[in-house]
């Protein structure tokens, strides 16, 4: 009998090892990855009445502008201080289309420096990131 509480104290210490190791590997890759910042700064320009709109949309909540809902889900600045670079993942709705084929006008990174890499094509509105911050 005394041999079978053994085998359990020693499955107890293993899970207890490998739980732990979880929670160092893990924190340990935390710490690597870039922390999202907490508002987006975006340019909003109407084609039609030229006119240029800024916005402040905080990351993870959804913006209402004219027809569009505009989401940020992730917002990062670069660590480097030459020349820096801001990318942001967005998600935009046009709320006057009901074709529930193509859901999202736009859902892709976007980057500050080059708004063309990933272009947000909508026939009246033009839509850019301009920077992150806390």
């Amino acid at each position: 009998m005394s041999l079978k509480k053994n085998i359990k104290a020693g499955k107890v210490n293993f899970l207890i090892a490998i739980f732990l190791s979880i929670l160092i590997i893990n924190n340990i890759y935390a710490v690597t990855l870039p922390k999202s910042e907490t508002t987006a700064e975006l340019s909003v320009l109407d084609k039609v009445s030229s006119k240029n709109t800024n916005l402040k949309i905080k990351v993870g909540e959804e913006f209402s502008f004219q027809n569009l809902n505009i989401k940020v889900l992730k917002c990062y600045n670069s660590e480097f201080d030459d020349d820096p670079e801001v990318t942001a993942y967005m998600q935009v709705k046009d709320t006057t289309m009901n074709n529930n084929d193509k859901v999202f006008v736009f859902n892709d990174w976007t980057f500050a420096s080059s708004p063309s890499i990933r272009p947000f094509d909508h026939p009246v509105y033009d839509v850019w990131l301009k920077k992150c911050y806390s």
